[in-house]
């Protein structure tokens, strides 16, 4: 199977970045997402994984990626009356998206001997270059029924699970690769700590190339050169950490000494430690991100490369064709999107109007919500948390009421999932759902459910304003915003991760609140932001929406023209192949990528 994520394209006009020849970036991720119906994601972790690898198609990166098959995937979301969330696996063929690659590979688990199979996905650039994705599967006849199941749901299971499937990740992601006559990678990217035990099976590898143990300083320092680590989430409890006695039950017990030592554990595996520990680079998401992540882990030497979206894949269609008109070569080199600062705003209108439509329909024969495609349309799709505050604007009613009286009506959508384990995500959902029956005149909330990478792609084409206010400062980065800029939709969002950067007032969106450290008081920070939010809505978003079409426009375009240009992943994939692996700029003119089957 063949992911196609842009028009072939030679016209390569920007400074592209290279890397030594014969040489292979590996990036391990535990959840990739290439397409909605391909469950192998549960969100903005997997998504961004997945933009990843098609800018590194479209710029030539010679580059392999591995990840779970998760036949289970996330999980299905249904919602009964009250909003109470109920999940489901999810159904689906891994035949009908991927190939199987006939690979064998096996690793030791509880001591057991656990077989494992690949699976193939090719991501194809927009200059023919492929980059193939490995899921691996644990659903093998010669496997226990219980071992069968290790790669079937993402983030299911207890700890011990998330332990096992990173042991299938890290150390059979490895062996994996050497089935499929990988015999080497230049530089191991581990995409959040998930993957950090692929550095113990190199330190194997490297000991016995060398005669050494595999704590042997020499080994430990080749491994390291060969690693990278990013890290997405400022909250502690994003960070696995597991204890002693779990890692002795599950790893094969040859590697827990080396282990002990290499990755400097007291007692516990804490395994974005580990990687940091193994790895030649570490970096956060965004520049804000970076300054939480040094006080998380101090004394780390932690650098920034803020996230980007695959610019080709989150435009929709309609601003995609009107982009091709007046901007032929952004989908092989999106910093060309600054131009659109010179596409007619009525092009924008009419390409926008078109995206909306899609949008209020879709949403209209889903939920049988009766939108006007007309109104002023709000969307804020975010995991179902409660830090990330999806009912910020809904406090106070009264003053949403007051503004469609005097503007006109306003549509609110929200979208997203909990974790099954999150009860007070899920109370978020079911608040959402009760607030979506009690709206006043002039008001319109709906939740989606099902939120998937499709119904992402409808809601940040086609509403009029994307929020995003979760609690400072626990945005790492937030790439939904990203993704609505692409489409020429501003942000209305705490100045947090990404925003702080693409944040222009007025400009590129709106800003809610000033750039502050959050206060000990969690309520009075909810009422100040909640405050701001409908102030900003009711002295500047709203009467220029209504009453001055043309300004709004005007917003819209440098939404697409300034972040749109800057905030992808073709911009974040060059600054990895120099800054964290190590490559070169290429500054020849008019090189396209090298094709590579």
């Amino acid at each position: 199977m063949t992911s196609q994520t842009a028009e072939p394209n030679t016209e390569i006009r920007a400074v592209l970045t290279t890397q030594p020849a014969d040489e292979l970036i590996a990036y391990f991720s535990m959840e990739i997402g290439l397409e909605s119906a391909l469950p192998t994601y549960s969100g903005g972790l997997g998504i961004l994984a997945g933009d990843t690898i098609k800018a590194a198609a479209d710029l030539g990166v010679r580059m392999v990626a591995v990840s779970l098959l998760h036949r289970g995937g996330y999980f299905f979301q249904r919602l009964d009356e009250q909003g109470t969330q109920i999940e489901t696996a999810v159904k689906w063929s891994p035949a009908e998206f991927l190939d199987e690659t006939g690979a064998r590979a096996e690793v030791q688990i509880r001591g057991r001997t656990v077989h494992l199979a690949a699976w193939r996905r090719d991501v194809r650039g927009a200059g023919g270059h492929v980059v193939p994705v490995y899921f691996l599967d644990a659903c093998l006849p010669e496997n226990s029924p219980e071992d069968r199941t290790l790669t079937d749901r993402l983030y299911g299971g207890d700890h011990a699970y998330r332990l096992c499937q990173e042991v299938v990740l890290g150390v059979g992601g490895v062996r994996i690769l050497r089935s499929l006559g990988v015999a080497r990678a230049w530089r191991y990217h581990m995409n959040e700590g998930h993957a950090a035990l692929l550095a113990g099976e190199l330190l194997k590898e490297e000991s016995r190339a060398r005669g050494l143990r595999p704590e042997d300083p020499a080994c430990v320092e080749a491994v390291r050169e060969r690693c990278v680590f990013t890290t997405h989430t400022p909250l502690a409890a994003g960070h696995d950490r597991f204890g002693s006695d779990m890692v002795r039950e599950i790893l094969d017990p040859g590697d827990v000494p080396s282990y002990a030592e290499a990755f400097h554990l007291n007692g516990m595996l804490d395994t974005t430690v580990a990687a940091m520990n193994l790895s030649r680079y570490a970096n956060a998401v965004a520049r804000r991100h970076a300054v939480v992540t040094r006080k998380m882990f101090p004394g780390r030497t932690i650098d920034s490369i803020t996230n980007g979206v695959h610019a080709s894949t989150w435009a929709s269609a309609p601003i995609g064709a009107m982009l091709d008109r007046n901007i032929p070569g952004w989908r092989s080199v999106n910093a060309e999107l600054a131009r659109a600062a010179e596409i007619p705003l009525d092009e924008l209108r009419a390409a926008h109007g078109l995206a909306k439509r899609r949008l209020i329909d879709a949403v209209n024969r889903a939920t049988n919500a009766g939108l006007d495609r007309e109104a002023f349309t709000i969307g804020c799709a975010r995991r179902a948390t409660p830090y990330k505050r999806l009912d910020l604007i809904l406090l106070d009613m009264g003053r949403l009421e007051a503004m469609a009286r005097e503007f006109g009506s306003i549509q609110i959508l929200f979208s997203g999932k909990a974790h099954p384990r999150d009860g007070g995500g899920k109370d978020v959902i079911r608040k959402l759902v009760k607030e979506s029956s009690m709206t006043p005149p002039g008001v319109r909330v709906v939740f989606i459910p099902a939120y998937d990478m499709e119904w992402c792609g409808l809601l940040v084409s086609g509403c009029d304003l994307w929020l995003n206010n979760p609690q400072r400062p626990l945005e790492a980065s937030g790439t939904s915003g990203m993704k609505a800029a692409v489409n020429g939709i501003p942000s209305l969002s705490v100045l947090d991760g990404w925003w702080l950067e693409g944040c222009i007032e007025g400009v590129t969106g709106w800003a809610i609140g000033p750039d502050r450290e959050a206060s000990s008081d969690w309520g009075q920070d909810v009422r100040d932001d909640a405050s701001d939010l409908h102030e900003k809505l009711q002295r500047a978003i709203l009467p220029m929406f209504y009453q001055d079409r043309e300004a709004y426009l005007q917003v819209m375009r440098s939404a697409l023209a300034m972040n749109g240009a800057y905030f992808n992943t073709q911009r974040m994939v060059q600054e990895y192949l120099v800054r964290a692996y190590g490559g070169r700029l290429d500054t020849r003119v008019g090189v396209a990528p090298v094709a590579s089957d």
